[in-house]
Formats: structure tokens, C-alpha cells, sequence
């Protein structure tokens, strides 16, 4: 009885502080209507927005809503990721930004009646890598780790086995934006949900190096 009143508060604990962490962040391109609640943000995703710059099409769009906070060294960031997906290239996921022209975003994107894995690499002009998945799936979680000048992005169905899906370049010891995102490019919105977000701090890799020659 004693453990299952422990794990009771514990649960609400953590619900508290995901809630108190998403109210303390900040909108780029915020929505017009959007809603956080026990620590899920939910939004109705701006129409005819997306992020992506010059290469292949030869457009330049910045426009679609992002829910972030600042952090300005190594971190781990993951979240548990849904929505009423409609149309062609509808987007959820996580947004890792410097500026307009340096940024990555990893999530799922819903492509010809297909889910797909995706993630987009900004350093001036974008890129567009995709996992094909055989079957819709109600949510998926991503994982961003970033350590040095380096991205490591994963995937998982249960918030248990990860899957890696990009390593990418990011400037290292430079301040980044980092949260939600979701893009409606060629529809008229959807409805995107956000879950059990995380962010957790990693101790600069070069300092530990120092340290461990140092001792």
C-alpha cells in the first residue's frame, strides 16, 4: 500500500514540474489557440506554416509554431509525440535552433498517406532525410542528445528501445532554442499533442576530459 502511495505521488510530482517547466517557456510563431494541462501542451498547428530554407524548392519559409527554452550547453531532450494528422507533409517534433539559418527539426511527418520518421538539417540551406513506416502509429517518442558539436537523434515506440535515425552537425558552446514544434505546410491545421517533455542537463564533455587528465 505504501508503494503504490509513492509511486501515486511521485507520479503527481513529476506531472507539477513538466507543467511548471512548459509554462516557463517561451513562443516563437505562437498559435493562434494552444493549451497546456498536467503537463501535455496540446495545439491547434498554424495553417500553411512550415520551416525550411532555398535548397530544392527554392523557398525560404520560418513560420511555424515553436513552444522552447534556452540552453547553452549539452543536453538531452526527448517527447512523447501525437497528432490528427490530414494532409501532406502535416509535422510534429522536437526544434533545436541557433537562428534562421542553423537549425534541426526530427519528429514525424505524414507524407502521401504514410507516417514518416523525419528530420530536417539547416546550416543555410536545408536537407530532408525520412524512415518510412509500414503502418500509422499513434505516437512515437524522439530523442535529441547533444554533446559537442554534435546531434545524435533518436526514435522509439515505447520510451524504452531508441533507435538512432541522424547523427548531425550543430555548433557547439552556442546558446540554442530547444522544444516543440509543428508545421502545416499545405493544409488548413491539424491538432498536435505534446507529452511527458524532458530536458536534462550533461555535463560539458571537454570539462570532463580536462578533469579526468587532471586529477
Amino acid at each position: 500500500m505504501k508503494k503504490y502511495l509513492f509511486s501515486i505521488v511521485m507520479m503527481m510530482t513529476m506531472t507539477t514540474v513538466m507543467a511548471q517547466v512548459l509554462d516557463k517557456m517561451q513562443w516563437f510563431n505562437e498559435p493562434e489557440k494552444w493549451e497546456i494541462k498536467d503537463g501535455t501542451l496540446t495545439m491547434d498547428v498554424t495553417p500553411h506554416s512550415d520551416f525550411w530554407r532555398i535548397s530544392h524548392y527554392g523557398f525560404t519559409v520560418d513560420d511555424g509554431p515553436v513552444l522552447y527554452t534556452i540552453r547553452g550547453g549539452e543536453f538531452e531532450v526527448k517527447v512523447k509525440i501525437s497528432g490528427d494528422y490530414v494532409t501532406r507533409f502535416d509535422q510534429a517534433g522536437l526544434m533545436l535552433r541557433i537562428d534562421k539559418e542553423n537549425y534541426i527539426k526530427a519528429g514525424i511527418e505524414y507524407v502521401d498517406g504514410k507516417y514518416n520518421l523525419s528530420a530536417v538539417v539547416t546550416h543555410h540551406t536545408s536537407d530532408w532525410s525520412v524512415i518510412t513506416l509500414d503502418n500509422p502509429v499513434p505516437s512515437v517518442w524522439i530523442k535529441a542528445v547533444r554533446r559537442l558539436d554534435a546531434v545524435e537523434i533518436f526514435y522509439s515506440f515505447d520510451d524504452k528501445t531508441y533507435v538512432m535515425m541522424r547523427n548531425c552537425w550543430l555548433q557547439d558552446n552556442t546558446p540554442v532554442m530547444v522544444g516543440m514544434m509543428a508545421a502545416c505546410p499545405d493544409g488548413e491545421g491539424f491538432k498536435a499533442c505534446f507529452e511527458h517533455f524532458q530536458i536534462k542537463h550533461l555535463p560539458d564533455q571537454h570539462r570532463l576530459e580536462w578533469l579526468e587528465k587532471n586529477k
